[in-house]
């Protein structure tokens, strides 16, 4: 069944243009709550959200599709994607939502779904509610419409979840951290743990007004960050994006570190200890030929999976691997959660600094990168991909590459965008591929 409105990571799009309209927020409630009544009891549903101005209009929307169906719902308020699925497992929910579109700007939000176990959604599972979408869902009658109620205590929960990952007998006293919070979900949680962890805080991106999230702030923008752990001396700097369920690191110089870098210090600080499962990684297609030959050089693997962090999930199940993600800085550890966790991740990072009495320079340059390209070429309509010309280019360029690095070209799941990813041992070779690639698609998208 082709897929109208469910992308790589749930549903997502421009705020009151299809799908992103209360209407469709109305109908997902009812049909994601019908699919997940099953059994007699009180059905009960989490739903969390960033600080996106059309929050408020997709929560009020959701609800009532949600209680239409005999749904009670738990509101959260403003939340981090991790905290909500860690939610819908600790309140014993049937489903959990996380209103949210990430990284991207104010105007864009989105739908993700968690099932009864934290875990996002199944394919079979948004399948399943893709086609109720398109019929009518059976509602209620009036005696069995449920409630709605927020509880005021859920920041607290999840930065006491948070802090439980940190190691017991450790302590950030002494350690200067700048935390940007992109305007996001974890304006108050995420400097909250750190600081109830001992270390002096310096918080950026913690004055959400609806529109400035992602705002030259957070893991897509860290310029700020950067600047701000230099001129205020501290040793490290933590970015997360809107949701944060993703984290890119500062060290103590202004180096942007991003997560291929952060998996690696992870891994191997796991390995050490005998706790890393399945003897390997599981990472995106594209994570950098130079994590696979680190990983390598220890006698650990890496997995690769399709771009999104619900196929990384998949990939650690599939392999029993408890580290994975993505090198944007989705970073998922199954020993504490079930979806990326900025903050968890973070804290992960600062516990390998204290342990080892080592400065974020000397601890995050774990590799050298294999010389990597990343250009977007937007499009209107129609299969740029399909274009005959564009696959001989592409062919061309994968033979060229051949032993030597790697090519990935892919249709975002997210955006009108075809991404164009080469690396390669010879920089000046990676950039020429990608410029023949790229000119190709946008020649084939005119």
């Amino acid at each position: 069944m082709a897929r109208k409105f469910f992308g790589t990571d749930g549903i997502r799009g421009l705020t009151n243009k299809p799908p992103m309209t209360a209407d469709v927020a109305l109908r997902v409630g009812q049909a994601a709550g019908a699919h997940f009544l099953r059994g007699d009891h009180r059905h009960r549903v989490v739903i969390g959200k960033d600080t996106r101005l059309s929050g408020y209009m997709m929560e009020s929307a959701l609800v009532a599709g949600f209680t239409s169906v005999g749904m009670d719902v738990v509101l959260l308020g403003p939340m981090p994607t991790p905290a909500v699925a860690m939610l819908t497992r600790s309140m014993r929910a049937d489903l959990g939502v996380m209103i949210s579109a990430s990284h991207n700007p104010f105007a864009d939000n989105g739908i993700k779904l968690f099932g009864p176990d934290g875990y996002k959604l199944s394919d079979d599972d948004e399948i399943a509610i893709e086609a109720a979408l398109a019929g009518k869902v059976e509602l209620v009658p009036a005696g069995k419409i449920g409630r709605a109620k927020r509880i005021e205590d859920a920041r607290g929960r999840y930065v006491h979840f948070a802090k439980s990952t940190f190691p017991e007998q450790l302590r950030l006293d002494g350690l200067k951290i700048v935390v940007d919070c992109a305007n996001g979900a974890a304006y108050h949680v995420a400097p909250d743990a750190l600081w109830e962890l001992g270390a002096e805080v310096i918080p950026l991106g913690v004055q959400p007004n609806g529109t400035n999230i992602n705002d030259e702030c957070g893991s897509t923008h860290p310029q700020l960050l950067r600047e701000t752990v230099v001129a205020s001396g501290a040793d490290i700097g933590l970015a997360l994006d809107g949701d944060a369920d993703r984290l890119i690191v500062v060290d103590e110089h202004g180096k942007v570190i991003d997560g291929d870098q952060l998996m690696a210090l992870i891994a191997l600080d796991q390995h050490r200890q005998g706790l890393l499962k399945g003897g390997a990684v599981v990472a995106t297609v594209m994570s950098n030929l130079g994590l696979e030959r680190h990983l390598a050089a220890s006698g650990l693997g890496l997995h690769r999976t399709k771009v999104g962090d619900r196929y990384v999930l998949e990939g650690m199940r599939e392999h029993g691997c408890n580290v994975g993600g993505e090198q944007s800085g989705h970073i998922i550890l199954t020993d504490h959660a079930t979806t990326g966790d900025g903050l968890v991740a973070g804290l992960q990072i600062l516990a390998a600094m204290v342990s080892q009495g080592k400065k974020a320079s000397d601890l995050l340059h774990q590799f050298e990168p294999v010389p990597q390209l990343l250009r977007n070429v937007r499009f209107a309509a129609g299969a740029p991909l399909d274009d005959a010309r564009v696959q001989s280019v592409i062919a061309g360029a994968e033979q060229r590459l051949d032993g030597r690095g790697r090519l990935v070209i892919r249709k975002s799941g997210t955006e009108p965008l075809i991404r164009v990813m080469a690396e390669g041992d010879d920089a000046a070779e990676v950039e020429e591929v990608v410029a023949e690639i790229c000119a190709a698609v946008e020649e084939a998208a005119a």
